[in-house]
Formats: structure tokens, sequence, C-alpha cells
């Protein structure tokens, strides 16, 4: 679709581009003056048959055979007017030119030469030279005008030679016409030619304007930032798809030009929009627009004044919107440049300093025989080993390895790990009730890493504890391969998210909560990625048991683990690290 205020190309698109194969189309001054010729022919022939009337009423009535070729000439006329089509100018010798050109000196030449003592019409036979001179090129117009003046100089010779070259001023009245047909037709064509360069030099600037245009429109149509162009009147002249957004309306069903006094919400813009026009220019502001039945929308509005071209024409306020949730996903993404080079750096002096503590426990655990402090040997122990795990995760998203490792290549039972890690994190947090498991992929192997699906699992278990009610089943997880790949599925039923926070969901730093890091969404992408599953979010509805509960729905789907490839669930319990069994009823 092209931009409101930008006009669609032609069909026919320029040099370059897929269609210059085509022929260039004939230009639009051509065409009028192709027309001009042509009525003026029709013209001239019907001026022939009034001008024979008129000598008839005068009692001087032509011959019948001058009847017979002024209608010969008037049929062929109106059949090159209605029957023959522009063709542009230069082409040279075509069957359309020679025959116009033929028609004419058919019918001037006989009435020039056999009416020359009673009427003179010598400067007919200017016409033929005109449309050779604009129809061809310069061969064909001195083709034309020099065997016309050839022949009128050569009657004239005759005529003077027979009443003894007394007749000089006929001789040099035939000279002057000639010279005059020549002169003519030179002219013409220069004419013609230099308008036909100018006309192609206009077109080839206005084609390339318009390809500009159309490629900017599609720019703006594409812009994450609103744009809108408001004239004095507050009406919108043009509004992208991200501004119809921010604003809260649909594009489907929203006119092309609608009044910003239309809404009420909109009246801190209306007021912007004055203060722009008022004085040409207007700082960065934030407002509030609060939109009936949405969300809120808080944005960063910067507009600029465009000045009228031409009188009689007024001025427009260009607004860009900017959501702020988009701002600070921008400064997110950018410090998170910096604290992921300060990560691994981390990282790796955590890693020496932790691997000399674990050694040091275990060489304390064998010459401790007091059973109590073997209990804290080994808590220090299982948080050990919990910290290198999370410095091996910082270090695997930072280098972020290939999807053929060795731990992206195991085969984990869905069903088995799904009912364990669920069984510990509702213990964990006491989610009794509001915790309900469903598992639907029994033996079925899904290519992940156990520790790193566990932990996928657990970033998704705390994202819907955060936001679900406390009522049975608010928490819902399911398993499934029957029709397709295995897929997890984790279902609250917390409250629809906004728009912008849905195109951030999997961004690090992001969080629609001030006490959230922003990592964990983050985090589970980013091991999905790098064992080839696909991680999404959708609003979807889940039957309650007086009604249908609408929720946020967070799915993996996983690729299928092939046959031989290593299978097993980690005994350690991914909270205490001690050892744990398979939970069959996980939500008890």
């Amino acid at each position: 679709m092209a931009h409101p205020l930008i006009p669609d190309l032609p069909t026919a698109a320029f040099e370059g581009l897929p269609y210059s194969h085509l022929p260039a189309p004939v230009s639009t001054s051509y065409t009028r003056l192709w027309r001009m010729l042509m009525n003026a022919r029709v013209l001239l022939a019907l001026a022939l048959l009034a001008l024979g009337g008129a000598l008839a009423v005068w009692n001087k009535p032509l011959p019948d055979w001058t009847w017979w070729l002024c209608g010969l000439y008037l049929a062929g006329t109106a059949a090159a007017g209605l029957l023959a089509q522009p063709r542009g100018p230069g082409r040279a010798f075509h069957g359309q030119a020679l025959y116009i050109v033929g028609v004419d000196l058919a019918c001037f030449l006989p009435l020039h030469f056999l009416f020359a003592g009673n009427v003179n019409f010598t400067p007919l036979l200017a016409l033929p030279v005109l449309e050779a001179a604009i129809l061809g090129t310069r061969a064909l117009a001195m083709s034309v005008a020099a065997p016309t003046a050839l022949l009128l100089t050569t009657t004239a010779l005759i005529n003077a030679s027979r009443t003894d070259w007394m007749q000089t001023a006929e001789l040099a009245q035939a000279a002057l016409n000639g010279s005059g047909l020549l002169l003519l037709g030179w002219l013409t064509n220069q004419l013609a030619e230099r308008l036909e360069r100018q006309e192609k030099l206009a077109r080839r600037s206005w084609d390339e304007a318009r390809i500009q245009a159309r490629v900017n429109g599609m720019v703006i149509e594409s812009l994450p930032d609103g744009i809108l162009v408001v004239d004095p009147r507050h009406t919108v002249r043009a509004a992208n798809p991200a501004a119809h957004q921010l604003l809260g309306v649909a594009r489907i069903v929203t006119p092309r030009n609608f009044s910003l006094d239309d809404e009420p919400a909109w009246r801190d813009l209306v007021q912007l929009a004055d203060r722009t026009f008022a004085a040409c220019s207007s700082g960065p502001v934030e407002i509030t627009l609060p939109l009936p039945g949405q969300h809120a929308s808080h944005l960063r509005v910067r507009t600029e004044y465009t000045p009228a071209l031409g009188k009689g024409r007024h001025g427009l306020c260009v607004m860009f919107l900017q959501d702020t949730r988009e701002l600070q996903a921008q400064l997110r993404t950018e410090k998170l440049a910096a604290m992921g080079r300060m990560s691994a750096a981390v990282a790796h002096e955590i890693r020496n300093p932790l691997a000399a503590i674990a050694q040091a426990n275990a060489l304390l655990a064998e010459d401790l025989p007091n059973p109590a402090a073997q209990r804290l040997t080994d808590i220090v122990r299982q948080n050990a080993e919990r910290l290198g795990h999370i410095v091996d995760d910082i270090l695997d998203v930072a280098r972020v390895p290939a999807q053929d490792a060795p731990d992206a290549m195991l085969g984990t039972p869905l069903d088995d790990l799904t009912a364990q890690t669920c069984g510990d994190w509702s213990r964990q947090h006491a989610a009794g009730a509001r915790l309900t498991v469903t598992l639907n992929a029994p033996g079925v192997l899904a290519q992940f890493s156990p520790e790193h699906l566990r932990r996928v699992l657990v970033n998704l278990l705390d994202n819907a504890a955060r936001h679900a009610s406390d009522r049975p089943g608010a928490i819902r997880v399911e398993t499934r391969a029957a029709d397709g790949p295995p897929m997890l599925a984790v279902w609250s039923d917390s409250a629809p998210l906004e728009p912008s926070v849905r195109r951030h969901l999997f961004e690090p730093f992001f969080s629609s909560e001030s006490r959230s890091s922003g990592l964990g969404l983050y985090i589970c992408r980013e091991l999905c990625e790098r064992h080839g599953a696909v991680i999404a979010y959708e609003r979807d509805s889940r039957a309650g048991d007086c009604e249908t509960l609408e929720g946020n729905n967070f799915h993996v789907t996983f690729r299928r683990a092939l046959e031989g490839m290593n299978a097993g669930v980690p005994d350690l319990d991914l909270f205490t690290g001690e050892p744990a069994g398979v939970q069959n009823n996980p939500s008890a």
C-alpha cells in the first residue's frame, strides 16, 4: 500500500527496474501536438469544401474533380485522426508519417498548380513540411521541404521563360517560398527535438523523484516510531501504522484523513500541534494518552514545522511519536553490551576461586568425622556446584555455542523431567493446587540438555507465579507430542500483556516489574535457540470450573531426539542438590 501523500508508481517502471524492457510511453506534450495536427487537417479539409461552396455562390464554380479531391482529402484526414496513433518523435520514415504527409501533398500540389492564377494555395504546402518535421527526423523534413521548394522554383522558371523572363516577381516569390519551406522544416525539427530532450529530462527527473518518494514512504511505513502529519485544522493528513497503534485506532476502519479533535484522549496532541504552528518549533515532551478501554500510551513527542509552498497553502506539523517503553528498551540494549562483557570477565574471575573453594571443602570433609560438620561441608559443596552451573551458563550465553555441541544433542525424556521439575518447584514455592500438570508425551525424547530444560521450565514457572492468581489451576503445565514435534506449555491466568511489552518480551533487561531483572525469558530464548527449539508467547484460553479462563501461554517446541541419543534425567534436586525421584503427581 502506498503512502497517503505519495502517488503510486506507473505500471511501466524506469531504467534499471524490472519493466525497463517495455517501450517508453509517448510524452503528453507530443500527444497533444499530434491531436492538434490531426484536428487541423480535418478542419482544413472542411475549409476547402466551404471555399468551393462560397465560390459556387459567387458564380465562380470549381471543376467537379476538385470536389472529389477535397472529399477524398476529408475522408483521408478523418481516417488518420481515428485510426492512427502517436508513436513519438524521431521515428524516421515509418508508414504512418509517410501516409499523412503523402495525403497532404497529393491534395495540395494539384490545387496549387491547377489554380495558380485564381487562388494561391502555396501556404498550404507548409503543413506537410511541419508534419514531417514534427513526426519524423530532420532527414524526413528536408526530404519533403526540398522537393517541394525545387518544384515551386522550377515551375516559376518555366513560366518566366515563356514570357521572356519578364515575370521576375513571380520567380522571386517562388524562390522565397521554397527557402521559407526549407527554413521552416529545419527550425521546426530543431524545436521538436529540443522539446523532446527537455521533456525526457523532465520525465526522468519526475520519475526519479517519484521513486525516491515511494522509497521514503516505504521507510516511513516500516518505522517503529509513529509519524503524524497534521494541518492547522487538526486534520491528520498522513499516519504510519506505528502511529495508529500508539493512538489506539485500527488502521483498517480509520479513514485516511481523520481529526485529532475526534477523540478527547488526544487533546495533548492538539495542544502540542497548536504550539508548533504558533512557534514553528517544539522540543520533545512526554505525554500520556488515556485511551478508553486500553492501556494508556506513554509517549515522547517531538514536532517539526513544515512551511507552506506557494500562496494559498498552509504549513504542516510533523509529529514524531516514540513509546517510552521503546526508549527504555534501547537503553537496556545499550547496557547489555557492557554488562555482557563484564559478566564474562567476572565469570572467568570467579571460576578459579570457586574451584579452589570446592577442592578445599572436599579435603576438609575427609578430615571431619563430626556428622554436623559433614552436613556443613555438604551445604558448601552443593552451593559451590550451583555457582559453577551459573558461571557455565553465563559463559555459554557469552560464547553462543554451536547447536551441535555435545550437551545440545542430548535426548531428554520430556514427561519425566517435566514431572520432576514441577514437583520440586511446587514444594519449594508451596504451590499446592495452584499448579496442575498434564503429561501427554510418554516416552518422547526432546533434543535438549536436561539441566538447561530444567532451567527453562523453572524460569517460565517463576514468571507465571509472579502474575497468576491464587485460585486452583491458575498455573497449568502441559506436554504433548501426538501430531507433531514435542511441545511444553506453561499457561497462567495472568492479565494480557501490552503490545509494547510483547514486542520486547524476550529481550534482556526488559521487564514490566521493577523487582525483576528481565533476564529470565531472555535466557530461555537463548537456551532454546542453542538446542534448535522455539519459544513463543500467545494469548490463550483454558476451561475453568464454571467459565472459560483467558491467560498467557508460553510454549516451547522441541526437536524430537533421534534414535541412539543419550537419554536420562539428572538425579539431583534442582534447589537442594540432593537425590530426587520422579514425581507422578506434581500438583499434589
